[in-house]
């Protein structure tokens, strides 16, 4: 066994996982696993630069998992960050910042890397010789991976829940305008995804991160959030279809009564759930196969091999 530290940074949150692995059987034991909101992305879409107060709150969840880190005495590891860093002109401090706390550089990934890290997470431990579509939907971009036991084409497109959340939404609920602009948005980037990878030949998708845990959450009626129960649930079209024109007519106030809805995704969900309902949509799949092993447990699995 390696003992291993992976963290993954998006645009929404940033992710810790420590864990044990043995490259020989394929498993990977958790020791420690956790998630803060930090925004990072804040709006880098329209300023395309890096929030002061998104980098402190970066930095301080930051410190939280270097102690962390130490306490368990990890052997190696590897920082990763994806679409906010990489679409920022001020990356730079975001990046000294980093080193200075954990000292290691945070690799700003490319998006095919980042889609063949989510596809090694959530396959790898999947049975069978099956054709997967693993698709990532993150805060600020989307990653769409078809394979079986290797990654046979990939691509990452910009379209997140935070990013067509701050593009698009200007009321609450959102307008019948803005969720069709939304929507519009989605469409073409699933044109673009398709021009290279083939969405509808794969016979199971996959689908990863909060935005897709949460709808597996409220469907399944948790009381509190289950990881457990959630990892590997299969939730129906008709499911995922029914929660997100529930979400798509509430109020703030409504979403964030679900006991399920982490604070941090209650103004971005809306979003999150019409790319996974156009995405199945799109593929004609009649459910989704929920994981909670994603992009995190590639980065630990390519840190440990």
């Amino acid at each position: 066994m390696t003992r291993v530290a992976a963290v993954d940074c998006g645009t929404n949150s940033i992710r810790l996982l420590v864990a044990d692995a043995n490259p020989e059987t394929g498993e990977l034991v958790d020791l420690d696993r956790r998630m803060t909101i930090v925004r990072l992305g804040q709006g880098v879409d329209r300023t395309g630069t890096l929030a002061p107060e998104a980098l402190e709150r970066t930095f301080a969840a930051c410190r939280e998992y270097a102690a962390v880190i130490k306490e368990h005495g990890a052997e190696r590891l590897r920082f990763v960050a994806t679409s906010a860093s990489r679409d920022a002109s001020n990356r730079d401090d975001f990046v000294r910042g980093v080193l200075d706390i954990l000292g290691v550089e945070p690799e700003v990934i490319s998006g095919d890397q980042e889609a063949e890290f989510s596809f090694t997470g959530a396959t790898k431990e999947l049975a069978g010789d099956d054709s997967y579509l693993v698709v990532d939907i993150g805060g600020g971009s989307t990653e769409f991976v078809v394979g079986t036991d290797r990654v046979e084409a990939g691509r990452s497109v910009d379209i997140g829940c935070v990013r067509l959340t701050e593009r698009h939404v200007r009321h609450d609920p959102p307008t019948a305008d803005e969720v069709a602009a939304i929507r519009a948005d989605i469409e073409a980037a699933l044109d673009l995804a398709e021009s290279s990878v083939p969405l509808r030949e794969s016979r199971t998708l996959v689908g990863l991160a909060g935005s897709v845990t949460t709808v597996a959450a409220i469907a399944l009626g948790l009381d509190s959030y289950d990881s457990a129960r959630i990892h590997n649930s299969r939730i129906p079209y008709e499911t995922v279809r029914e929660i997100s024109e529930t979400l798509l007519g509430a109020t703030h106030e409504e979403r964030a009564a679900h006991s399920v809805m982490h604070p941090g995704r209650v103004d971005v969900i809306v979003a999150g759930t019409l790319i996974l309902r156009a995405v199945m949509e799109r593929t004609g799949a009649r459910e989704v196969v929920v994981s909670e092993h994603d992009i995190l447990d590639g980065i630990a699995w390519s840190v440990a091999v």
